[in-house]
């Protein structure tokens, strides 16, 4: 991963074989930001896990196992109570026959690359905290 920042903008490109989440989260930890939004991403992944929250609460997990273009990608990354870096990320990939997939992003390995738009929003605390009767951690503002 490398990545430039220009003012609170940070420009990020992701490398073959890294994950997306586990690549934000030490950026994250590496800046020392406690607050961002993810505002684009585009890219080729693949091991992709994705899904969708049912009426229960409970997410529904699907596969996209194969290189996928990823068309887009937008979230934020916050703080859990513990201080651990937090991302929260929703995508579009198309697949070789450009059938659309979507939904929350569980993983994604970068198979080409992935080059991803971040604002830091530097006088904001966001810290994600459990919500009763959901697999969700809940967003919080202090």
């Amino acid at each position: 991963m490398e990545w430039t920042r220009s003012g609170e903008d940070l420009f990020v490109r992701i490398d073959p074989d890294e994950e997306i989440h586990a690549s934000l989260q030490s950026l994250a930890d590496q800046v020392g930001f406690n607050a961002a939004a993810i505002t684009s991403g585009i890219g080729r992944t693949r091991d992709n896990l994705y899904g969708y929250m049912n009426e229960q609460g409970v997410y529904q997990r699907r596969p996209l196992d194969s290189p996928s273009e990823l068309v887009s990608l937008s979230g934020n990354i916050a703080r859990t109570q513990e201080g651990k870096a937090f991302t929260h990320i929703h995508c579009c990939w198309s697949d070789d026959d450009n059938n659309v997939h979507a939904g929350h992003m569980f993983q994604a390995t970068v198979h080409v690359v992935a080059e991803i738009h971040i604002r830091i929003l530097t006088s904001a605390i966001m810290t994600r905290c459990p919500l009763a009767d959901f697999e969700l951690l809940g967003l919080e503002f202090s």
